[in-house]
């Protein structure tokens, strides 16, 4: 059953379900037949002993024996009714029978008389019967009104037949109605599935839905979300590989250059020992390019994380933490950094792992472009978190593309990827917060403020 379509299933439970009801309704309707044919019959069995009961039987005769089956004979003026079905006899107190239809009320067995019904088994063929027994008016004979079972069995079938054949004929249309009315509701579905059959991998274009169901388009829409989302992918990879590519090209080329030099020093210790500096320093710088763009890709995966996913957040630890994580670069500078953290962020939920990334790359930032003795100060407040750092300045124009990819200001000094501020602006906009950058009084403000 698991193997059939959705369309044949339905189709398969609706005769199944529809032919059993309609079998209990005729289950119901042939006993319901069967019980008030049995009550018509008896109580005409009764009228008819009745009748023969208030006759005088004394004198009987050959001539009465032929007026009486005469009688009997035209019972049934249209001569539908089956004559063989009924039958009378008439006997003595003593159980003699002294009077028949001559057929097969002759069969008639005279059990120790008792007034009222009795089914016996008569004639050549053992059939049922039903018997109605009575005492003649005058109690001298006892008058046998019976009728044949199966006759009683064909008339309850025949008026069962009548009543369920419309009902069956109705059903038949019903079903042929309700194959036709499944099937064509199907043929979107049918269509939806043939055109994603046949669509080539790289068609990300949206299924048209205004002709679909109301109940198909949700699954109409996520698929076009789904398009979405998959060439949004794909642009991000084909960027990333492009800019990775351009990015990493230039460390690669300059560690090629100094391995070379090395190669050429020969015994020129001082420029080998230079060579080797300059070969560290763009290891470090390319390894650190390298962990920049795996942080980046790692972003992706925690945009489609649910609310459920995400920790409570613990700011006053996170920053506490990446301070003492810098307190070496911040010694060698002799940089002061005054912290102001005594107040909640507003943001209480959220991924601590990406939290702690940006506070970090932020703070690095800060004191790798500070001059030496400069001032770090750390602000929390419950809207906003500022990091600032003194004696650097950035021009105004270059401000606005600070939190692009891999965009550095002309002039730096400092060994950077580009991605620090682009990172820290990803994971603001993942936790609804946005990045703000400005130079204030003598140096470098960022903050990052709640929406």
């Amino acid at each position: 059953m698991k193997k059939l379509s959705l369309q044949l299933r339905l189709i398969f439970f609706f005769i199944i379900i529809s032919g059993s009801i309609f079998l209990l309704t005729g289950a119901f309707s042939w006993y319901e037949g069967k019980e008030k044919i049995d009550e018509f019959f008896d109580t005409y069995q009764v009228v008819m002993a009745r009748k023969l009961a208030s006759l005088d039987w004394n004198n009987l005769n050959p001539e009465n024996q032929q007026k009486i089956n005469y009688l009997i004979e035209n019972i049934d003026d249209d001569g539908e009714e089956d004559d063989d079905a009924l039958g009378f006899a008439v006997f003595s107190r003593q159980g003699e029978r002294i009077f028949s239809d001559n057929n097969e009320g002759e069969y008639f067995r005279f059990n120790n008389y008792t007034s009222g019904f009795e089914n016996q088994k008569i004639g050549k063929k053992n059939e049922p019967w039903r018997i109605f027994w009575i005492e003649s008016i005058d109690k001298n004979y006892i008058i046998a009104i019976g009728q044949e079972l199966d006759f009683r069995d064909d008339a309850a079938f025949d008026l069962v037949e009548e009543t369920i054949l419309p009902w069956l004929i109705g059903l038949s249309i019903l079903l042929l109605v309700y194959i036709w009315m499944i099937s064509r509701e199907f043929r979107p579905l049918k269509k939806l599935a043939h055109e994603l059959r046949h669509r080539s991998a790289q068609d990300l274009s949206p299924i048209e839905n205004n002709n679909m169901p109301e109940e198909i388009k949700p699954l109409t829409n996520a698929l076009n979300n789904l398009f979405i989302k998959i060439q949004e992918t794909f642009n991000r990879e084909r960027s990333f590989i492009a800019d990775s590519a351009h990015e990493l090209r230039s460390p690669l080329t300059a560690l090629k250059v100094q391995a070379e030099i090395v190669e050429l020093a020969a015994d020129d210790e001082e420029m080998r020992k230079n060579a080797l500096d300059k070969l560290n320093q763009g290891i470090n710088r390319a390894s650190r390019l390298i962990e920049q763009l795996l942080e980046l890709t790692r972003l992706e995966a925690y945009k489609d994380k649910s609310q459920q996913e995400k920790q409570e957040l613990n700011w006053q630890e996170i920053i506490t933490q990446v301070i003492a994580e810098q307190q070496k670069s911040i010694q060698e500078k002799n940089i002061t950094v005054e912290t102001d953290i005594k107040h909640s962020f507003g943001v209480n939920q959220g991924f601590p792992l990406l939290c702690s990334l940006m506070i970090r790359n932020l703070v690095d930032n800060a004191v790798k472009y500070s001059p030496e003795k400069a001032l770090v100060r750390i602000k929390m407040q419950k809207d906003s978190i500022q990091i600032y750092n003194s004696g650097v300045k950035v021009e105004e124009k270059f401000i606005p593309r600070l939190k692009e990819r891999f965009f550095r200001p002309s002039g730096q000094s400092q060994a950077g990827s580009g991605l620090g501020l682009s990172i820290v602006n990803r994971i603001a906009r993942l936790h609804q917060c946005e990045v703000n950058l400005e130079n204030v009084d003598d140096g470098f403000l960022v903050s990052i403020k709640h929406k």
